[in-house]
């Protein structure tokens, strides 16, 4: 049912000693069907030891707030709408039989309990903020996100692509080591779609690496029946 690529050659040679995977579920991306969430859900267990979900919900309010909620109602509408896609993979899970299915599920909350998230979270801010090649690299990223969101022909002034990039680099940390901070080993990140940033981060051609052993995987179902491959942030 689903065709998988690794990203780049550096993410196929860890293919085969990989354990776990981590799936991104963008919150306000209608390509997440509980349909679809049950057939990644069955897909990634059948072939890998662990899996877990990523649901970047909360933080999902800053990008709305880019472009032009107020934080107030950017805040709610985030947490709604978060609280909607745990729901559904929660019941991608359960049809699934899968016992506790809240275990695997990791949104902001339980993220900002793990030390190794705020590790990560604290190295790429840093980064951000001190190496203009990295810096330049993830506004070019968010810019990417901000141009599907926005009207045609509109560009993302300084301060909405400020305020976007904060979702961003608060998903860093899964692509850099998912393994780490779920518990899991050997990881590959599993998203839908392509992202340039990503191809050149687990290329080796930025200022930040990912830990050693983990990867991307662009997995894809196989009669390509994807009806909306908007997102509001690159992963989750």
């Amino acid at each position: 049912m689903f065709n998988s690529e690794p990203l780049t050659e550096r993410c196929g040679a860890l293919l085969p000693t990989a354990s776990h995977l981590c799936i991104g579920v963008s919150p306000f991306n209608s390509y997440f069907s509980t349909e679809r969430l049950t057939a990644l859900a069955k897909w990634a267990l059948t072939r890998f030891e662990q899996c877990h979900f990523f649901i970047p919900d909360t933080v999902a309010a800053y990008t709305l707030e880019a472009l032009g909620y107020t934080p107030a109602r950017a805040r709610h509408k985030a947490a709604r709408q978060g609280q909607y896609v745990h729901n559904k993979v929660t019941t991608a899970l359960r049809s699934l039989d899968v016992p506790e299915p809240q275990r695997l599920i990791f949104g902001m909350e339980r993220l900002d309990d793990q030390p190794r998230y705020r590790e990560l979270l604290a190295e790429a801010t840093a980064l951000f903020e001190q190496n203009s090649a990295f810096h330049a690299a993830c506004i070019d990223a968010t810019h990417w996100v901000l141009d599907r969101k926005l009207p045609p022909g509109a560009e993302p002034s300084e301060e909405q692509l400020r305020l976007a990039v904060r979702y961003f680099l608060a998903e860093l940390p899964l692509f850099a080591d998912s393994g780490g901070i779920c518990g899991g080993g050997p990881s590959l990140f599993v998203y839908h779609t392509r992202v340039a940033f990503l191809e050149k981060f687990y290329s080796g051609e930025l200022p930040w690496a990912p830990a050693p052993g983990q990867g991307f995987l662009v997995v894809t179902e196989s009669e390509a029946r994807q009806t909306d491959t908007s997102m509001l942030g690159v992963g989750g």
